[in-house]
């Protein structure tokens, strides 16, 4: 019902991106949703649409009242001011596109698949709009045990092919992290909670790489690349933060400004030579350590 109900919405503003500026009249958009969906579309039913669409994805639907047309404010520009939004629509798009052409685009289409967004994404998602407490039985990677955990929903976050659930914990006492992957059970309680006014999902995950909360500040993090890799990290940033303060003709110098972790380093590591972690030194040192292990695992593989 949730996901029906998001699709909806989708649809709405993709059908006012394409009609830009000049907006669509009450009636367009009801013939247009005539077609789409074979169902009338009120006045009534619109309005609570518009509401719920502003609400859920921060968009809001105007009305220009010298010639009643609705539009969206530089509908053009929707996915660069929120890529969040950006996110949902192109994912709603592409899954609305392979389920109508399915046949026609059979063995032409190929996605990475998210194992944990089918069994309980929704299910969050659903409990989220009700502000409904959820319980669930989990269990980490490190652990053979599962443990039960009663979780007030804040937010949902995709990180690494694995969706994760953000939220207050109520037997741990603070914000915790859970991959919806490893979730064994959950169930929706009739408990309710309110949102605290304060809390924002960007916000909290501000100077954290990846999707681990921070545990201490932040620090400036200084690497050089290539002028082609460079290329490739304007395009797809390692973090938000990321900034270019200098470069030369043989490489590119950026910043960022984050909590550095296990997975930071993993990921400098994994861009091998054509990134050189510059400062501070205990950051680049925890590079080179890794590094030096892996050489070493192979150097070992070789002689025997």
């Amino acid at each position: 019902m949730v996901a029906e109900l998001l699709a909806k919405y989708i649809w709405i503003v993709q059908t006012f991106q394409r009609a830009g500026a000049k907006g669509l009249s009450l009636d367009e958009i009801s013939d247009r949703w005539e077609d789409r969906f074979d169902s009338p579309y009120s006045r009534r039913t619109f309005n609570n649409h518009r509401s719920a669409i502003e609400e859920v994805f921060g968009i809001t639907i105007q009305c220009n009242r010298s010639t009643n047309r609705y539009f969206v404010e530089f509908s053009d520009d929707i996915t660069d001011e929120n890529e969040q939004t950006a996110w949902l629509i192109n994912t709603f798009t592409v899954n609305s596109i392979l389920s109508l052409g399915k046949e026609r685009l059979s063995g032409r289409v190929s996605v990475e698949d998210i194992p944990s967004g089918h069994r309980h994404l929704t299910s969050v998602m659903n409990a989220m709009l009700d502000g409904k407490v959820l319980q669930i039985r989990y269990r980490k990677y490190t652990s053979s045990e599962s443990g039960t955990y009663t979780i007030r929903p804040y937010a949902v976050k995709e990180y690494a092919k694995r969706w994760y659930i953000i939220g207050y914990c109520i037997e741990r006492k603070g914000i915790r992290v859970y991959g919806l992957d490893r979730v064994m059970s959950m169930e929706e309680t009739e408990e309710r909670f309110t949102m605290p006014a304060d809390f924002d999902i960007d916000e909290l995950f501000a100077t954290s790489f990846g999707i681990y909360l921070p545990e201490s500040k932040g620090k400036t993090i200084r690497f050089k690349t290539s002028h082609i890799e460079a290329r490739f990290l304007k395009d797809l940033p390692i973090h938000k933060s990321q900034e270019e303060i200098a470069s030369d003709k043989d490489s590119v110098t950026f910043s960022i400004f984050v909590c550095p972790d296990e997975n930071l380093i993993m990921e400098f590591c994994r861009h091998g030579s054509r990134i050189e972690v510059l400062s501070p030194t205990s950051v680049r040192q925890a590079v080179i350590d890794e590094l030096q292990k892996t050489l070493a695992k192979y150097s070992q593989e070789d002689k025997q």
